[in-house]
């Protein structure tokens, strides 16, 4: 192990601690990316580093002390490391972390966007020296600042989003970064200028900023080279993605034209950014975009809705889901919601419970309310106790739980198109559907089907996992550009 003061030159091994959301997720996609292409190892953080880089969330209190603790054990682990942490809960209490461990070098958000070049420098420096300090940071490359409002940005709250996938969570923050094998997180805008009352994330990310088309594109192409067969776009609110008159039904379309990508993703979008535009892009996207929306919702009560800051009731959402149904008839909607929010009481979540139970979802992810220094909301009347938050919590996961099986039972006799991911321990390929439902099917011969995209039909439930297919081959298309994910690994 080296210390700070023999050399950042001599990095040769580094770990990275990643929490929060998929905006994090593409971000630490790109460290990892630099990193092996600079000949670092990347480890786990159970094994000894040169260099941990901590990518930090704030977006409940749970998140902020999982954020605390990774620096913790980071430095207890690897005592003589650089240490780097960014992220939210920099932005939000700087001081804070800074006394968790003063050695380590704090980055704040505006800072991240040049924390490539920052990881650079550290790996060039030459023996003794230590990292500059950061100046004159603006947007860093490829990010332009936007307006509060526009025309073609018809506005409305964050995506409050957390974690992957199509399952349920409640406070979850995974805390080990790796670059998905299969598909690639291609980010596309950051930050916020719309306050849910509930919300730190303006504070902690700053306005909302979009990418340059010219620099999505030119990502898009690096990961089908890379050999990804699906990006995912990913933002902060990407719905409000506005460049040089570019909105993101535009970008999309320009994704669709310009490169050969085979899917496309969306991580997450604000129901008022769903719009007919974009639902026509789908339609006329021969599948390559995928039949799979994230919608959040947080409260199916409109007084909390209000409460919250919410820019939608209940009756436009009811219907906004059901005009995706209708343009995109096999699509899956997933919502997020908040329990506990104040001033909910049980006449107001037994209304959010009935119309959960309405919308038959395909998913839902659950989030107790937790109170963020500064927001309107923890200073509001009518806070929930944690007694019946925990409860309402275990309700809304019954619900989650039952509408993952639900969803998966319609896809048996359904024709997919799988990309499969990994491979389980009893020889069966595991990979999401477009619709995003897990499924499982078996290989031929034992042939491996790492990254490819299999045409299935879903025949049955998994006996050990009510919300997964299991489904039988077809036809593969085993078709990838560049190194597969097994020899990128390497």
């Amino acid at each position: 192990m080296i210390t700070p003061a023999e050399g950042p030159d001599r990095v040769r091994r580094a770990a990275i601690a990643n929490l929060g959301c998929k905006v994090n997720q593409a971000e630490m996609d790109a460290v990892e990316r630099l990193l092996r292409a600079r000949g670092v190892n990347l480890v786990d953080g159970r094994e000894s580093a040169d260099l941990v880089l901590v990518n930090t969330c704030a977006v409940t209190a749970i998140a902020d002390r999982k954020s605390r603790q990774a620096i913790r054990r980071a430095r207890r682990n690897n005592p003589g490391a650089h240490v780097l942490v960014t992220g939210c809960s920099v932005a939000v209490d700087p001081a804070l972390l800074a006394a968790v461990d003063p050695a380590a070098r704090l980055l704040d958000n505006e800072s991240k966007d040049r924390l490539l070049e920052e990881i650079e420098a550290l790996l060039r420096l030459p023996d003794g020296q230590s990292l500059p300090t950061l100046s004159g940071v603006e947007w860093g490359a490829g990010l332009e600042a936007q307006p509060e409002a526009n025309a073609a940005d018809p506005g409305g709250g964050r995506a409050f989003e957390i974690g992957a996938g199509g399952g349920s969570f409640e406070d979850d923050f995974e805390t080990g970064a790796s670059i998905d094998r299969t598909r690639a997180f291609i980010k596309v805008q950051d930050g916020c200028s719309f306050h849910c009352t509930y919300c730190i994330i303006p504070r902690a990310r700053g306005p909302a900023r979009s990418v340059a088309a010219e620099v999505v594109l030119a990502e898009v192409r690096r990961a089908r080279s890379a050999g990804h067969r699906e990006v995912v776009l990913t933002g902060i609110n990407v719905g409000s993605y506005f460049d040089a008159g570019l909105d993101l039904p535009g970008l999309v379309r320009r994704i669709l034209a310009e490169t050969d990508v085979e899917r496309v993703r969306l991580s997450s979008i604000e129901p008022q950014h769903l719009t007919d535009d974009l639902l026509d892009v789908w339609a006329g996207s021969t599948g390559r975009c995928l039949a799979h929306f994230h919608v959040p919702l947080q409260s199916g009560d409109d007084t909390i809705l209000r409460r919250m800051g919410r820019r939608y009731d209940s009756r436009s959402y009811a219907a906004l889901v059901e005009r995706v149904r209708r343009a995109l008839p096999a699509t899956a909607v997933h919502a997020d919601l908040i329990v506990g929010f104040p001033g909910e009481d049980d006449a107001a979540w037994a209304r959010t419970l009935a119309f959960l139970r309405g919308l038959d979802l395909a998913g839902l992810h659950v989030f107790r309310y937790s109170a963020r220094p500064g927001t309107p909301a923890a200073r509001m009347v009518g806070q929930v106790d944690a007694r019946t938050k925990k409860r309402r919590a275990a309700e809304a996961l019954t619900l989650a739980a039952e509408a993952r099986a639900r969803f998966a039972e319609r896809q048996i006799g359904a024709e997919m198109r799988v990309l499969f991911e990994r491979q389980l321990p009893d020889g069966r390929w595991l990979g999401h559907a477009e619709c995003h439902v897990l499924t499982t099917a078996a290989a031929p011969d034992g042939e491996s089907l790492d990254n490819a995209i299999g045409l299935v039909r879903g025949e049955s439930i998994d006996p050990g996992a009510p919300d997964r297919v299991v489904a039988h081959l077809l036809a593969v298309d085993p078709a990838r550009i560049g190194p597969g994910p097994a020899e990128r690994a390497q």
